[in-house]
């Protein structure tokens, strides 16, 4: 029976602890105190927070502000004046393996657990792509384990996805919201277009990455995005995942991806998930935060530095290198997002073992793995629980699984690691404008001349995080980047006018404070992101000085303890300039 007691929504959900106006502040910990503090803030609070009791009020006459989120937005997320919701953020992750997956080892009741020990409000299970899960029966069983899941924590989204193996390519996070056809639409995407089950990922026999690779994804995309524009379910979105791991994810096929479905192709990963495999001594002396321990290969795409296949503070060489090849996209003036996951397959230090298989199964007639058996050693894996160490923090109005999927395709998403911020309020403006302006994955139109202004209010750790260590930010910074539309070269990866255009630092600052950064006046149309860090571990940046002088940096193979270099990143938010 559900308690009376506690704020609940029409499908059974309680609001999450830190939500819930009925569960008393004495028993939060420092983490859910502030959330519960932001939240009152943004005058988002119980009863609101879960039925959206609170109206959206429109902006000040004259006012430019907001993203506008799913149909609405048009062609072009984060676009037109929009009202200028308050805000509260959930935290999740979008990459999770259970024991449905041939090479993890975990139930989706251990994961949901963890998950509500280290703080998530939302996480999407992940499984492979084989031939047990897209079988009859393979992804409805799991279906059923999910759906208990579910009703074990309530006060938690868990949704159902999959990790697609990209035709000619790496993979990609594939998830709906809970409907009638969330597993049917798995099923019959992975039997069509799965590059694994086809025979057409890079590798397999006969596989060369040809257009016909390059096309099928292009299809498998426009297959999703008619799902969603026909109802057949309420909304779909895909996520590029650990995308310079390998070197195969060739800018144009990024480019491709996106530009074949823009309302569901919302992004990547800008940091991978198993970010616990470098811990000195612990996996070995070539070992690199994230597995990124490739080189070239046959398969890469040639145009990628050697620097591309190793990671940078935990983050992919796509997202950490200022002027990059994230840059490069949003250079065209498309939003184009970033997330961080744990990648969980197997934690490290943890000690369960997968179970043995009675005589005659294997992972391909029973579609699942063992459950795992718990020991007294220490056994063999290089990642985080989630929630642990890499969260994805997205921008909603109030709690729901659809409300998570608007707020990431409107881009309203920072990401951090080690629990570095509490929280972080972004905000663009014209030096005079009304209102509060335009926050993260939003548009702000401005006339040529006018001076534009950055707000950036940031509340900085309370508490331990699960290291044990209460982190501190040391500096916070701007990088900019010109918006010049389309590229001609679409394999291009540098973004020429963008680098690090203020640093503050606030080593030193504790609490909730507002920075107002200058940004000066507007000649031509931009973009404005932020980066920030502990300060422990930090160079110059991969395409030098004069563009990034402070950034992050890889570590020395078999010596990277995460937690001795933590990084957040925020979206950008567009300036355009209109005459």
């Amino acid at each position: 029976m559900q308690d009376p007691t506690h704020d609940s929504l029409p499908d059974g959900r309680q609001l999450p602890r830190w939500a819930d106006p009925a569960v008393p502040a004495d028993s939060l910990d420092p983490q859910g105190l502030s959330r519960r503090g932001l939240l009152r803030t943004a005058g988002l609070f119980g009863a609101a927070f879960a039925g959206g009791a609170a109206a959206l009020a429109p902006s000040p006459a004259g006012a430019t502000t907001g993203a506008a989120t799913g149909a609405a937005a048009g062609h072009e997320r984060g676009h037109g004046n929009q009202s200028d919701p308050e805000l509260a953020y959930l935290v999740g992750d979008h990459h999770v393996h259970s024991i449905y997956s041939h090479d993890a080892k975990y139930t989706f009741s251990q994961l949901s657990r963890a998950a509500s020990t280290y703080g998530l409000d939302w996480l999407v299970l992940t499984e492979h792509s084989n031939i047990g899960h897209s079988l009859p029966g393979g992804a409805t069983a799991e279906h059923r384990e999910i759906a208990r899941a579910r009703a074990e924590n309530r006060r938690m989204l868990i949704f159902q996805g999959l990790e697609w193996y990209v035709p000619g390519a790496e993979h990609c996070t594939v998830f709906s919201p809970p409907g009638p056809h969330e597993v049917d639409l798995l099923t019959s995407f992975e039997q069509a277009y799965d590059g694994k089950l086809l025979g057409y990922t890079a590798g397999a026999p006969g596989h060369p990455d040809t257009p016909r690779n390059e096309a099928h994804a292009v299809k498998a995309l426009q297959w999703l995005d008619r799902q969603r524009r026909t109802g057949y379910v309420d909304d779909v979105l895909v996520l590029a995942n650990h995308p310079l791991r390998l070197g195969i994810d060739s800018p144009h096929e990024i480019r491709a991806w996106r530009d074949a479905a823009p309302e569901i192709m919302i992004g990547m990963e800008g940091a991978p998930g198993a970010q616990a495999g470098a811990f000195p001594g612990w996996a070995g002396p070539n070992s690199i935060r994230g597995e990124y321990v490739n080189s070239p290969s046959a398969d890469s795409w040639p145009g990628y530095p050697t620097a591309a296949y190793v990671t940078y503070g935990g983050f992919d060489w796509a997202t950490a290198t200022v002027g990059g090849l994230w840059d490069s996209m949003l250079a065209e003036g498309r939003l184009f997002s970033i997330t961080s996951n744990s990648d969980v397959h197997r934690v490290a230090f943890d000690t369960w073992k997968n179970g043995d298989w009675l005589p005659g199964q294997n992972f391909d007639n029973v579609g699942h793995l063992p459950d795992p058996v718990n020991t007294t050693e220490p056994q063999p894996g290089g990642d985080f629980w989630p929630g642990q160490f890499s969260r994805t923090h997205v921008g909603v109005t109030r709690y729901g699984y659809r409300q998570v999927m608007e707020g990431l395709r409107a881009g309203r998403v920072w990401v951090d690691h080690g629990q570095l911020l509490d929280g972080i309020d972004v905000r663009v403006n014209t030096e005079h404008g009304a209102g509060r302006g335009v926050t993260l994955g939003g548009r702000l139109r401005v006339r040529r001349g006018e001076r534009v202004v950055l707000n950036v209010t940031v509340t900085t750790a309370s508490r331990p995080n699960y290291h044990g260590e209460v982190p501190r930010l040391a500096h916070l910074d701007v990088i900019r980047g010109a918006v010049r539309g389309p590229v001609q070269d679409r394999d291009t990866w540098r973004a020429p006018d963008t680098r690090v255009a203020h640093t503050t630092d606030v080593h030193g600052r504790r609490g909730r404070y507002t920075l107002r950064i200058p940004v000066g006046r507007a000649e031509e149309s931009f973009y404005l992101r932020l980066r920030g860090s502990d300060g422990k571990r930090h160079g110059a940046g991969y395409l030098g000085a004069a563009i990034d002088p402070h950034g992050p940096v890889p570590h020395e193979p078999g010596n990277g303890d995460p937690w001795a270099d933590t990084w957040m990143y925020t979206n950008p938010v567009f300036v355009d300039v209109v005459r």
